[in-house]
């Protein structure tokens, strides 16, 4: 009897220890797949900055690459002292967060690591949300107005629109379902980014005016080095499955599949859509039109990536690549708003669709709000619209603070000589002749 008693013991604690290892590997793989996953949307930064630079011209290339590595840098520490707290932190009638500022909690004592880890994997977020702005910007906004602006966007403007999503805000209780961010990362940045071109102005001599301040002539400039911009868009395609599939937020969650498929499926499709509506539009293969169109399908399926099926993922990113073109010759063409790497259209326009995409063609047993397909397509435009206003209107005070104070943007002198040599003072290609059509 007596050996029965000590085998039942030892069963008990095998079980035991067997379920502690197995809850302390969890862990272990959730830490890990969080920490990598942040890694590679922080490698995201390079992809921004080729891109953006390969699309400009060479006389702005450090000007571009300064501004991502400083809004990275800038960026991480607010988010860190602010950013992270008004996210995260307790709410204020689901509005804005109130604890955990420089990452205090709330109660003193317990292990932090989870919190660490939580924020290192959102301060990569925020970062992309704010180096969007930099290339619509590109080739005409001061260098310390821009890193003003992006601490703005970094500290304020995408934490507390965080907070009433991701942060289980207002918008989260209305059913809002944004997996990783079309909306709350790109459509932030994107909206960010059509207001700051607007507000800025276009290129000097990108717009040629008759008498009468019409439009006679739009200019193209053409980027300086497209091999640049196009190793920048598989650096983001690359970095954009951290992106994606470590918003699982477990490394032991089966679902990763099936997002890395969606991503890739509308990333491809969304680079054809492009590819061929710009060569039956303009009758050649534009480059800068087919790497867009592959962001534009990233953008698109990143609020839907887990509950769209692969099948529907490829109509997501297809759409996305026609949209992205049209995008970028309507604010072109029709609002002459001059956006030199279309980040407006393929964050801003691609991450609106996106996201309507969710209530369009998502699962909603994936989804899980208990909303019928109807109720669901009004909550994700609700949330897109409220999320657009107040992005708009909070960018628009700060881009019209700076311009009234005649800050945003560099001389037509420092302009014409490059951001380069008027900001930084430096030349990006020592020793080779430059041309410009400037």
């Amino acid at each position: 009897m007596k050996r029965i008693y000590v085998l039942i013991l030892l069963s008990i604690v095998s079980v035991t220890l067997f379920a502690e290892g197995e809850s302390a590997t969890a862990e272990s793989m959730d830490m890990v797949w969080l920490v990598v996953s942040a890694v590679l949307v922080f490698f995201m930064q390079a992809g921004f900055a080729l891109l953006e630079s390969g699309l400009t011209r060479a006389k702005n290339a450090s000007n571009i690459i300064m501004k991502n590595m400083v809004d990275f840098a800038a960026g991480a520490v607010v988010y860190f002292l602010i950013g992270w707290a008004l996210m995260y932190g307790d709410s204020v009638n689901g509005l804005f967060g109130s604890s955990q500022f420089a990452l205090v909690p709330s109660e003193a004592g317990g292990d932090m690591s989870a919190t660490l880890r939580d924020w290192f994997f959102q301060v990569v977020f925020a970062a992309a949300a704010a180096t969007i702005v930099s290339g619509a910007l590109a080739e005409r906004a001061r260098y310390g107005s821009y890193v003003l602006f992006s601490i703005i966007m970094t500290g304020l403007i995408y934490p507390v629109s965080g907070h009433w999503t991701w942060g289980g805000g207002i918008i989260a209780e209305m059913g809002f379902h944004d997996f990783a961010g079309s909306m709350i990362v790109h459509g932030v940045g994107g909206v960010a980014a059509f207001v700051g071109a607007w507000v800025i102005g276009p290129r000097s001599g990108r717009y040629l005016r008759n008498d009468d301040n019409k439009v006679r002539q739009i200019r193209a400039f053409p980027g300086h080095n497209m091999t640049l911009a196009a190793l920048g868009v598989f650096i983001l395609w690359f970095g954009w499955y951290g992106f994606n599939a470590g918003s699982t937020l477990s490394g032991n969650d089966l679902s990763i599949a099936h997002i890395a498929v969606t991503t890739t499926l509308s990333a491809a499709s969304g680079l054809l859509g492009a590819l061929f509506l710009s060569w039956i539009w303009f009758g050649k293969s534009d480059p800068s039109m087919t790497m867009n169109g592959a962001l534009a399908g990233l953008v698109g399926i990143t609020a839907g990536c887990f509950v769209i099926s692969p099948g529907m993922a490829i109509l997501v990113g297809l759409v996305s690549g026609i949209l992205v073109v049209l995008s970028v010759e309507f604010f072109d063409k029709v609002l002459h708003v001059d956006d030199p790497v279309g980040a407006s259209s393929v964050h801003g326009t691609c991450g609106i669709w996106g996201t309507l995409a969710v209530g369009l063609f998502g699962d909603l047993e994936k989804i899980g709000t208990g909303l019928t397909r109807a109720e669901q397509i009004s909550v994700q435009l609700s949330g897109v619209l409220i999320i657009l206003v107040w992005v708009a209107v909070v960018s628009l005070i700060v881009f019209g603070i700076l311009k009234a104070l005649k800050v945003l943007r560099v001389s037509r002198e420092d302009e014409l000589m490059g951001l380069d040599l008027s900001e930084h003072g430096t030349d990006s290609y020592s020793g080779f002749q430059i041309f410009s059509n400037m």
